[in-house]
């Protein structure tokens, strides 16, 4: 059994390292979809994921939560915010990968974190601890940084970690698994964006049919550059801890950023590299501080085990859970959320 459980860690590491990887070399691959424009892209990785989701979920027969959602008006109206959120997080994306941003994009991904967790204090009144406080000051210090550093603030980069945080705080609402998920909103973008490539062709501007077969296969394989990592990531996520996947969600941002300046050749002068320095400051002290709170929690369900403790405690009108000591501690940030299932968003 311990050999089981040591393979299956083996593969759900593969896995991780192959989700975040595909999604840290993705900017390699827009731009081999010009002359199109970043909307036509987006257009087509819409219509052709949808495409290929849903023959993955022919292929496995997974259809019953259809039928569940359609019947739940305040899911579904969830799920159409999503589709739009999800909508201009591609969309920005595809454009500033195509246009030199590379290394603005990554910087996105890497605030994620901590865009997430301010989300958290503002909207879900969640109360954090100190370390994690010093780190979105330095997070936000780093933004003042860039600022000065581009002339303007960052807005490639905000963009695209508040649409990824807002992404996460409405897929935490809805409760849909990733590959369901996806099949779901992309069913809404679906008609929208047939409807821009029908305008597109009917008005002589399409590239589809125009540059060539190999272009054309290229624009279909949208479908699968977005649902592939997804599958990868899915069954990372039922074979490894969380703690592990909110570690190997850097190598995406990771490799974008490396792509940025050593293939694309992007500018970084010192103040870029004051700020992003800054970035991954904060991100160090969240990562420390969650591997501590881990080992802490860790060590406490120990010492209850232990002491044969059950964890329920006999009330008057019935059981109540244990975990009153956990009370008085800060809640976690939805950032757990966006890390147990972020894959929908990542570009």
């Amino acid at each position: 059994m311990t050999g089981k459980s040591a393979a299956e860690g083996r593969i759900g590491l593969l896995n991780g390292f192959a989700a975040y990887g595909m999604w840290g070399l993705v900017p390699l691959f827009w731009p081999l979809l010009k002359p199109s424009g970043a909307v036509e892209i987006l257009a087509h990785r819409m219509v052709w994921s949808l495409l290929f989701v849903a023959a993955a979920l022919l292929v496995v027969r997974r259809w019953a939560w259809l039928g569940e959602l359609l019947r739940q008006p305040r899911r579904l109206a969830l799920v159409a915010v999503a589709a739009a959120v999800i909508t201009v997080n591609w969309g920005v994306y595809i454009w500033s990968v195509n246009s030199g941003h590379v290394v603005e994009a990554s910087l996105g991904y890497f605030i994620n974190p901590l865009v997430t967790i301010a989300m958290g204090v503002l909207l879900l009144k969640e109360r954090l601890r100190p370390v994690q406080w010093a780190a979105v000051g330095v997070g936000a210090s780093a933004v003042i940084v860039l600022t000065v550093g581009y002339g303007r603030p960052p807005w490639i980069s905000l963009c695209l970690a508040f649409s990824f945080a807002t992404y996460g705080l409405v897929k935490k609402k809805v409760n849909l698994g990733g590959v369901e998920s996806l099949a779901a909103e992309t069913a809404i973008q679906f008609l929208p964006a047939l409807g821009y490539l029908l305008w597109l062709g009917a008005q002589g501007e399409s590239t589809f049919a125009v540059e060539g077969t190999g272009h054309a296969l290229l624009l279909a394989a949208t479908g699968i550059v977005t649902a592939l990592p997804l599958v990868c990531f899915g069954a990372a996520a039922i074979r490894v801890p969380l703690s592990t996947l909110g570690l190997l969600q850097y190598l995406a941002p990771v490799f974008q950023f490396l792509l940025g300046i050593l293939y694309f050749k992007e500018a970084m002068p010192p103040e870029r590299w004051a700020g992003f320095a800054l970035v991954w400051l904060a991100l160090v002290l969240l990562t420390w501080d969650a591997l501590r709170t881990a080992r802490r929690t860790a060590r406490t369900l120990a010492g209850t085990s232990r002491n044969g403790t059950t964890g329920v405690v006999a009330g008057s009108g019935g059981a109540v859970a244990a975990g009153t000591a956990g009370a008085s501690r800060p809640s976690e940030p939805v950032a757990a959320a966006a890390e147990a299932d972020p894959l929908e968003a990542r570009p």
